[in-house]
């Protein structure tokens, strides 16, 4: 009875603050948005909750602390997105055990914006002239350190450092204007890279798969481009999961159904809920299924899994479906490997 109140205490306490501020409007406030991105086709396959139970290296885009709780040696994780308007991203992920003492682990994502064609103003008959083609880069490499202190708890930070390359423009002076006689116009480069922070922690009940995580995302100094100054897209995380079917069977078949819910408090958006569910079968095959709440175009999500050892050397595979509204849909591609 005290677990059900802990976890009853638990999930209010990730879900209220959702509630209390849904009327408040924040918009426009972060920059660096592509460390937004949801990366893992796993996660992705269940409504985006990703804060409790993803143990392999890909925890390490949603809350460092769950890599402590991977029982292999090293484990390895790739992903591709296809996104919309052809804007793409890559990521990995590693985790090495240090020898029981914790888990060290190393991330990278990097966004494919594609090319764009540059113009600048011009007092010919178009009122512009080209400038060549240009792309936009944006990466983030990242750090992190995790460790299980029991059976029931552990906490993982990562240090990333973020590059966001906006090329460069033609930039005049204050007042002027492109008929103004002898305007000097110089090429001004956009371009910044700054540290950002992830710090989490996961809790397991040992009871029926119930687990609660709770995770800081980005936090940063504020960066200035030209006037304003923002930071990082910080957001902070709860979450809960709970395997269902363990309080009415035994049945190790019947054990494999998870439930979670996440609540997310972003520092330029309303807070939104994310519901997902995943049902492995025979620890070999995955179906997930998912739900993202409040946000503007993204909804449901669903995906499947695929876990087999090659050569002796277990593999997983895994495919993610993001409905977009009327972009269309992302599709997110995942593969992993394990090594005991």
């Amino acid at each position: 009875m005290r677990t059900h109140r802990c976890v009853a205490i638990l999930l209010l306490a990730a879900l209220l603050p959702a509630v209390a501020a849904s009327q408040i409007t924040k918009k426009a406030q972060v920059g660096f948005r592509f460390l937004e991105n949801p990366v893992s086709a796993e996660v992705i396959g269940r409504g985006g909750t990703g804060i409790t139970t993803t143990t392999n290296a890909s925890g390490l885009f949603w809350n460092p602390a769950l890599t402590a709780w991977n029982q292999s040696q090293f484990d390895i994780a790739l992903h591709r997105t296809q996104g919309i308007a052809d804007i793409n991203y890559n990521a990995i992920a590693a985790t090495a055990d240090l020898w029981g003492f914790g888990v060290l682990g190393v991330s990278f994502v990097s966004m494919d914006y594609g090319e764009f064609y540059g113009t600048r103003r011009s007092t010919n008959a178009a009122g512009y002239e080209e400038t060549g083609t240009f792309s936009p880069k944006a990466y983030a490499l990242g750090v992190a350190f995790a460790q299980q202190v029991s059976n029931r708890f552990s906490y993982g930070v990562q240090v990333k450092y973020a590059v966001q390359d906006l090329a460069s423009a033609w930039v005049g002076p204050f007042g002027g204007s492109i008929t103004t006689p002898n305007l000097v116009i110089s090429e001004r480069t956009y371009d910044h890279g700054d540290f950002a922070l992830d710090v989490g922690a996961c809790y397991d009940f040992l009871y029926n798969g119930i687990r609660f995580g709770a995770s800081l995302q980005n936090i940063s100094r504020e960066i200035k481009y030209e006037n304003e100054a923002f930071p990082m897209p910080f957001a902070v995380n709860f979450g809960i999961s709970v395997q269902p079917l363990q309080f009415f069977l035994d049945d190790d078949e019947a054990k494999n159904l998870t439930l979670l819910i996440e609540s997310r408090h972003p520092r330029d958006f309303e807070e939104k809920i994310k519901f997902g569910a995943e049902y492995a079968y025979l620890n070999m095959i995955v179906a997930r299924l998912g739900y993202m709440m409040n946000y503007d175009e993204r909804g449901f999500t669903g995906g499947i899994g695929l876990s087999e050892e090659l050569g002796g050397v277990p593999l997983r595979v895994d495919y993610g479906y993001e409905a977009f509204g009327i972009f269309g849909a992302r599709h997110h591609f995942s593969l992993g490997v394990r090594i005991e």
